[in-house]
Parts: C-alpha cells; structure tokens; sequence
C-alpha cells in the first residue's frame, strides 16, 4: 500500500528532494576522480611551495592553456612525478606565470610564495605575523601587522603583532563583544575592508595614535566557510586603490593566517578566558534535554573545501518533519535538501552560514519559519536562537502561542489604557474584578469587590444622579449603560472613571451577570480642562493683538500717509510713495520724509528700522522726528546721521535701522547725500538708469559712535532721482542684484509725469516679502 503521506504536496516534495539526493550521490560516486585533482594539487604545493588556493589557481590556468581538462592535466602531472620529472611540471607552471604577469607582479608572486613557506613553517600566530610583515607585506609599504583570533562569544583576540609597540599590543590584547572597531568590520563584511585613511572612518583600532591618517586593511581569515579571525594591515600614509593581483595576495595571505587560528588556543587564566566548548556528543546531549525543536548542524563541504551546505547532524525529540517524514529520514540529510526553502524568504540557511562563520551567535524575535515547520500555519512565528559549538551549529526554535500572545496583548492594552474589567452574578453575588481594576479603585487585591450597587458610596456627592441613572437603566432596564463620575479612593486620590456595562440574560430573559470595564480618565479629564483655559486664553491673546495692530496702524498711518501733499519748490517735482505691508500683523518701521528747511534747501530721507509691531512703529516715530529737527541746523547730511546714530544707540532701546539722508540745493541743482548700510539712491537721466556710487556708512544704532561718508551729486534738467527701502525690491527666492536689475530697467521707461512714475514701480515691483515700502521721487524741472 502506497505511504499516504506521498498524496500530499509536501509528501510529494519529499520523494522529489530523496530522489534527487540518490542521483547527486549517483554523480558523485561517478567524480572519484577529482581524488586524482586533489593528489595533483598536493604535488604542487610541495614541489613549488605554494599554498592549496595558488595551486589549484595555477592547476586550472595551465589546464585551460593546454586546451585539457584538469582531470587530465592531474594525471599527466602525478605521472610526471612518479617518474621524477616534476622540473618539466614546474618549468611550464613558471613560464605559465610570466606569461600572465610583468616583472613586478612576478616579484610579487615571488613574496608571497616565500611568505607561505614562512607562515608553513611558523608555529604559532606571533611568528606568522612576523613573516608576513617582513616576508611579504613590507615591501608594499605596510609597517605592521595584526593577527586577530575570533571567539565563539563574538570578541577578538591578538594571537599575534608585528610592527607594533608592547605596549599597544598588551593594551589590545583582549576586544570584548560587540565593540566596534575597524578588525570587526572585517569580521563581518565578508568582502573585507580596505580603508584610504583611519581619520575617515572614525574607528578605534591598534596603532591608531601611532598612524591617524593611515590606511588599512582589515580581511576575514577563514577556510571551509568557517571564520577564524581577522587579519590587519597598516600602512603609515593614505592607501591607494591597490592592482588586482595585490589584493588576490593579500587575501591569500589571510587564508594562510587561518591556518593557524585554526588551532589557536587563547591564553589561559585571561579574565576573558572562553567557556570550554561542548563536543559532538555533549552538544546531541543538549539538544535532547530541551522542550523546544532544535537541530544539531555540521558544514558540508564541496571538493574545493568551500561551505555549500549543513548536514543535519542530530534532531531532538520535540522536532516534527513537516512531510510527516521519520526523524530517522532527516537525521543525517543535508538541510538545502530536506528543506529548500531554508534559502528563501526567510533566510534562515544565511543566518546559520553566518553564524558558522563569524561564531557570533544570532537571537530573534518573531520570525517566520513556515519554511522549515510547515505544519505550523502561515502566520506562524517563531523565536530563534542560532549559535555556534565548536564545528557544529545549533539551531533552537520556539512558536510562539497564539492564544497566549493575544492574552498578553489584551494585558497590555488594559494596563496602557488603565482600563479595569468585572463580572457580577446578580443570583449569587459572586464578584469578579481583574487586577487594574484593584489598582484603579486603590485597593489591595486581596480586598473585597464594590458591588454596583454600593457604587455611589464610593463616588462624589455630586455624580449621584448620573450614577443612578447608570445603574436604572443596566439593571431595570436591562440595556448597555455608561456612565463618567469621580472616584474617591481610600487613600484620598480622586480619579475621573468612565465606566461601561452590559446585561447578560438566561434563556427566560432574566438578569443574570453584568459585565463591564472601567476606564481611568483623569489625563483625558485635565488635559480637556487644560485645552478649555487655553482657548479663552488664546482668544483674549487674539483679541488683545487685533486692538494692538489697529492702534499701531492708526498710529503709523497718521505719520506716514500713503501719498503726501506736493512741495512747492521752484524748479523741482517732489512725489512720495508709501505702501503698507499686505499682512497687517507685520507692521513695519519704513519711514520717509520730503520737507523743505528754512535754508530752502530740501530734506530728502527713506529709512527702515528693523523689526515690525509697535516697538518698530514707535522707533520710527523717533527717529524721523530727530532727523526733522537736526537739519534745521545747517548741518550736512554725514553729519545729520553721525547724530541719529546717537539718537539710535542711546536713546531708543538699542534699535538698529539703514537710511539715506540727502540735501538738495534748488539754487546749484546739486544733491549733497550719505547713507547709513541703506540701498543707494537710482538716477535716471535720458534713457538710462543706475545707481550711485556707494559711499560708505554703517547702519544706525550698532555702535556708539559713527562718521558717514557724504558726496555730491550735479543734478541736470529732466533727471529723476528715487530713495527707496528694500520693500521695494527683495524676494525670497532671488538675489538681491537680479532684483535691481528689475527696478533699474522698470525705471528707465519714465511715463511723463513723476506720480505716474512712482506708481508704475510700485505696480511692477515682484517683492514678495510683505515689507513696507517708501519711495521718495524728485525730478529737476
């Protein structure tokens, strides 16, 4: 009778996966000659001293030369030196390697070839690391050397030094687990680091104070897929990229180093001195002991010594095949063969590889093993614990109980959301709390229940009648009910509870429980309290800017008006512009001024005070009124800002501003001026327009004292002169020069009146900053 478990899919998988196995061990059994590859690799490298990667290298290189296959190039060879003519083999294999290679990469070969033999000969990892620096690594400007054994906890230890001081040595003996240094960066980066310059990285490691903008190289040291340790190379300056065939030699060096790590044993009495490591036997022993499925896994090798697999060593009693599968079956299979899935999704097959390699063991919560315990359901998760005993791997899972997991989950929600459950028997008056109920009412659980009805005794005087409405409807009524009310607890904290339940009825419609939850509100209560003062004190924070913008703006609009009346000045055309800001909660400190002195002389001024809101509008209240007062003087418009500089810095809370002060003379038609940090003013004569020359002159108010630069300007019949503030022209998202250039090419197209001109700059102007905005325009007639 057929085995009704092949009828299944995973039955059928099975048979599939046993039937192949037979044909690859058929195939096998069919290559017993590569024995023959082996026994002519080992010629090699005893007749040219070369290790068992450069032989089996150079074995295919000449096979592929002579047009053979390496079966028979391994036959000639043996042949070859079972007749003691191993010198034709040897002269080919270095005529072979000039071909490949010029006279420096053939040097090369020639160090690493006597850095092997000096690694073969060494017998311990400190005489390894002193052949490889002086042998090998020396001549390619390396200046030391370190040789780090991996332990089975994850930490490194120095088996050996050359290059460095005792002192650092000693100081790096010992690298606990989970440190992060540039020797651990190699371990775990399967491909090695090679790194230009320490500084880059910011990695501690041996020597670092000795060489901080040195390069180095860190390479794992394994064989068989087995990480043994980590070889380091320091070189005193940056490194460069390195050719092809350094880097091949520096990683057969490191394949050497892991000859020796292989049976390096740490030094004893050391205060990290590793846990003594079960056998075979002992590691099945711990398997078995355990209430969880675990497998015991041994690497698998192919003829070239590389991991391709783990074969399954042991199974313990608790594990259950999910083809249904006898243990006996899976015991001794190779686990990509009996599980394939193993090397999908879940990546369990690379979590052991790694495990294996680095000897770091690796632990995990919550993950998917659909593909080695089938028989648990697709949403199945395990906990996972991989770690490595010696050359055997165990692997350890643990399903995680569903029912159990959605009981913690509920635990956890109750005590997050403070929320205590109940049930009371109506008939019996059997009452049932669970524990964050106790803690919600304050009392110790070993206390007895509140009964519903007593509920208004241990409630304030005041939710009385919500309590009793709760408890109407839920009994009398026998409906759902709810309910909020406060709590007054034994120890004199009052708490703000929610409270839910609903009736259970028998097969007559009669009461018979009631269940429920209640639920601590206090934070939802306060912060409900909170947010109500909140907003009445935002809206009376609102109320009070709105009263506050309107009386600044009323207060700037009456000294700064939009438009002013003309001035009646023989010869000239006065016009001004003012434009508040778009947003009215930034008020501004633009001010302008256009009068005429008892001099005849005219006062022309923009500026710009820093800042916006009432302290901005009123500093320019003060500044424009002293500037009017001290031109009556007589004096110069460099000296007239010397002046204000005072008034800002001493007499108006230290507020900064820029401003242009210039004296225009309707006599001469000439335009004495001075600015203070203050754009330059732009003069339109014909066709074109451009700005004055700057002068210089530091912006009112930053320093106590100040002399500004003042210069003369010839004016000519039909030349338009504007002072104007940044409002006018900055944006956001442009240099300031792109935006002059727009106002000096809008300035240049002059309509035929000076209002009219003003006008068009304002509706042209590509500001987008909500400033003010001044201009003052004069044109000579």
């Amino acid at each position: 009778m057929a085995d009704p478990s092949s009828a299944s899919p995973v039955g059928r998988l099975a048979a599939t996966v046993e039937r192949l196995s037979r044909e690859v061990r058929a195939a096998q059994a069919e290559a017993e000659g590569r024995a023959l590859i082996e026994l002519a690799k080992g010629v090699l490298v005893e007749r040219l001293k070369c290790g068992p990667a450069q032989a089996a290298r150079q074995l295919a290189q000449l096979a592929e030369q002579a047009q053979v296959t390496p079966l028979e190039l391994a036959v000639d060879v043996i042949n070859q030196a079972a007749r003691d003519r191993m010198s034709e083999v040897t002269d080919a294999f270095l005529a072979a390697t000039r071909a490949a290679d010029d006279a420096e990469n053939e040097s090369a070969a020639v160090r690493l070839r006597a850095a092997e033999s000096g690694v073969l000969a060494a017998d311990d990892a400190q005489a390894v690391a002193d052949a490889l620096l002086e042998q090998a690594l020396r001549p390619l400007g390396a200046v030391a050397v370190a040789v780090w054994a991996a332990g089975a906890d994850g930490s490194l230890t120095l088996a050996g030094s050359a290059g460095f001081s005792p002192a650092e040595a000693a100081r790096w003996r010992y690298v606990p687990p989970d440190v992060v240094t540039v020797a651990r960066r190699g371990l775990i980066e399967r491909e090695g680091q090679w790194i230009t310059t320490l500084a880059a990285t910011g990695l501690p490691t041996i020597g670092l104070h000795h060489h901080p903008d040195g390069g180095r190289v860190a390479l794992p040291a394994g064989t068989g897929g087995r990480i043994h340790g980590v070889l380091e190379i320091a070189w005193p300056e940056p490194l460069t990229p390195q050719p092809p065939q350094i880097v091949r030699q520096v990683e057969a060096l490191a394949e050497l180093c892991a000859h020796t790590l292989e049976t390096h044993t740490p030094a004893q009495g050391a205060a990290h001195e590793p846990r003594v490591l079960p056998d075979a036997a002992e590691l099945m022993d711990l398997a078995d002991g355990l209430h969880d499925p675990a497998l015991v896994l041994v690497p698998h090798l192919d003829g070239d010594g590389h991991l391709v697999d783990f074969r399954i060593q042991h199974v313990n009693s608790r594990f259950l095949d999910p083809a249904g599968r006898p243990r006996a079956v899976v015991n001794g299979a190779l686990l990509l063969e009996a599980y394939p899935m193993t090397a999908g999704d879940s990546e369990l097959f690379q979590r052991v590889e790694r495990v294996y390699a680095t000897g770091e063991p690796f632990r995990t919560r919550r993950m998917n093993l659909t593909a080695l315990v089938d028989q648990v359901p697709l949403s199945a998760v395990a906990d996972i614990s991989i770690s490595r005993h010696g050359m055997s791997v165990l692997l350890i899972w643990r399903i995680e109980d569903e029912t159990a997991r959605l009981a913690s989950l509920l635990q956890h929600a109750q005590r997050l959301g403070r929320i205590g459950g109940f049930e009371e028997n109506v008939l019996t008056g059997e009452i049932t709390w669970n524990g964050q109920l106790f803690d919600l009412y304050g009392r110790p659980q070993t206390s007895t229940p509140v009964p519903l009805e007593e509920l208004p005794a241990h409630a304030h005087p005041d939710d009385g009648v919500s309590i009793r409405r709760f408890l109407r409807t839920l009994l009398h009524h026998q409906r759902p009910a709810a309910a909020a009310f406060r709590l007054q607890r034994p120890d004199g904290v009052t708490r703000h509870i929610r409270i839910v339940a609903e009736p259970v009825l028998d097969t007559d419609d009669r009461l018979l429980l009631v269940r429920g939850a209640c639920q601590d509100i206090s934070a939802q209560h306060w912060t409900e309290v909170a947010l109500a003062a909140t907003r009445d004190q935002l809206a009376h924070t609102e109320q009070q800017a709105t009263e506050r913008n309107r009386l600044t703006l009323q207060l700037q609009h009456a000294i700064m008006p939009p438009t002013q009346a003309p001035l009646q000045v023989s010869g000239l055309q006065v016009a001004v512009r003012y434009r508040p800001a778009e947003t009215e909660q930034l008020v501004g400190g633009d001010w302008y001024d256009a009068v005429v002195l008892p001099s005849r002389k005219v006062l022309l001024c923009v500026g710009d005070v820093a800042g916006h809101g009432i302290e901005a509008a009123t500093s320019m209240v003060v500044l424009r009124n002293a500037l009017r007062g001290l031109a009556v003087t007589g004096a110069g418009p460099g000296q007239l800002l010397s002046w204000l500089n005072i008034v800002a810095h001493h007499l108006t809370g230290n507020v900064t501003a820029t401003a242009v002060c210039g004296l225009y003379d309707p006599v001469r038609r000439t335009l004495r001026w001075a600015r203070a940090g203050h754009l330059p003013p732009v003069l339109v004569r014909d066709t074109e327009a451009a700005p004055l020359p700057l002068v210089k002159g530091l912006l009112l108010g930053a320093v106590p004292e100040a002399v500004y630069e003042e210069t003369e300007l010839q004016l000519a019949p039909g030349d338009t002169l504007l002072m104007y503030t940044d409002g006018l022209v900055e944006r956001r998202d442009r240099p300031m020069e792109e935006s002059l250039t727009h106002l000096l090419t809008t300035a240049r197209s002059a309509p035929s009146t000076l209002d009219q001109q003003l006008d068009r700059l304002l509706t042209y102007s590509k500001s987008d900053t909500d400033d003010d905005t001044c201009i003052v325009g004069i044109r000579v007639g």
